[in-house]
């Protein structure tokens, strides 16, 4: 996941365990970024990521590898959360039978994560907008759409009337109305 566009840039679903796994997903995420600097990889310490299968892919790949929680004080919580949200809000709700299956599953979460999904963070930008630069007209067209729904509301809320609201008085079941 790219920290500062939340896009997805690249995953796997594998069949097993296995740092190889990781080291595809790392060269397949190298590939999306141009940047002047070595990009920086944060990751948490688990045996998936920290081994000397990923260390030299890492060489190879031009990353430097921070280690959440222990090189850096802070987490590497923007891809915990997406994935979180991948299994509680996605996968678990459907039927997993296959390793094809889930697979299929995550491909359409990712898809709709970057391509569709705006994120309040980005004033309604997408992932792909922010990451690609081609959304900075969409805070604005949402902040318009805002105020158009808006004036409709409170047209059709002010043009709603009642016997109450006519100045007529209306009478309770028992209730007498002076005259």
């Amino acid at each position: 996941m790219d920290n500062y566009s939340r896009k997805i840039l690249a995953w796997t679903v594998a069949e097993r365990f296995d740092s190889s796994n990781t080291c595809q997903v790392l060269l397949a995420a190298g590939k999306h970024l141009v940047t002047a600097d070595r990009p920086l990889l944060y990751a948490d310490s688990g045996v998936e990521n920290v081994n000397g299968a990923v260390d030299s892919i890492l060489l190879t790949a031009c990353l430097d590898r921070i280690l959440a929680q222990v090189e850096v004080a802070f987490s590497n919580s923007l891809i915990e959360a997406y994935w979180r949200s991948l299994k509680h809000q996605w996968l678990f709700l459907n039927t997993l039978d296959s390793v094809a299956r889930v697979r299929a599953m995550v491909e359409f979460y990712v898809n709709e994560h970057n391509t569709k999904m705006p994120h309040p963070a980005f004033s309604g930008q997408t992932p792909d907008e922010m990451f690609f630069g081609t959304g900075a007209k969409v805070p604005e067209e949402l902040a318009l759409a805002k105020n158009h729904a808006r004036a409709a509301r409170m047209t059709a809320n002010r043009s709603m009337s009642c016997e109450r609201c006519l100045g007529q008085q209306v009478s309770l079941p028992g209730e007498q109305i002076p005259h």
